[in-house]
């Protein structure tokens, strides 16, 4: 989409430092740059004034931002940094963000297995373990992603914290990234392991299978 293309372009412009901190433009200016039209620019800028890229005023245009304005835990800045000259960090800090939470939330989640209410997400989690063990193959890496993202958030939201649940997004933008990357056997079967420990309400298995998990992604 159009659109996507703009925002985009714009938000990766702002993130490599193309357009750098301080710099003021004008949705004309911004028209010029994309080649786009002025109503699709001025809803990507929209939404790069949401997302703490840039900011607007009626006198003083538009501003790009510094980065600790941004709203880094937005799936799409996420994106913008990765494709960035930061990139080795943030990996860093996607690594260190989610084995600061994902190992609590696991724990968390299977001291919570016994609870009957949960017992149809406890078999989605199974579920999805298993069809990420059975999408192995040179032509199931999509498949592969799908299960492996929807074991991440169910264990997020199994933890029955809230906040640990909206880090799906970012655990999910984490795992795309690794996409082109071949699942290992043992990487399969710490997933697995990681589903039963949860269904079977052990803690301590569950946290250290997902700490494994997320500590293989730096090797």
């Amino acid at each position: 989409m159009i659109f996507d293309r703009v925002l985009d372009g714009l938000g990766a412009a702002i993130v490599d430092g193309s357009l750098p901190t301080g710099h003021r433009d004008s949705i004309d200016g911004f028209v010029t740059r994309t080649g786009s039209s002025r109503s699709i620019v001025r809803e990507a800028v929209r939404v790069l004034v949401g997302l703490g890229l840039l900011s607007a005023g009626r006198r003083v245009g538009l501003r790009v931002l510094p980065a600790s304005e941004w709203d880094v835990l937005d799936p799409r800045v996420i994106g913008w940094r990765l494709a960035g000259p930061e990139r080795g960090v943030v990996l860093g800090e996607l690594r260190a963000l989610r084995r600061a939470v994902e190992p609590v939330a696991a724990a968390a989640a299977a001291g919570r297995a016994s609870d009957a209410s949960h017992r149809a997400d406890l078999e989605a989690l199974l579920a999805a373990a298993d069809r990420l063990a059975a999408a192995t193959g040179p032509d199931d890496a999509a498949t592969f992603l799908q299960a492996d993202r929807e074991v991440h958030r169910l264990v997020l939201e199994l933890s029955g914290n809230a906040m640990y649940g909206r880090l799906h997004r970012v655990v999910a933008r984490a795992l795309d990234d690794r996409a082109g990357i071949r699942p290992g056997l043992h990487d399969v079967g710490l997933h697995v392991r990681l589903a039963r420990a949860v269904a079977d309400g052990d803690a301590d298995g569950a946290a250290g299978a997902m700490t494994e998990i997320i500590d293989r992604t730096g090797e």
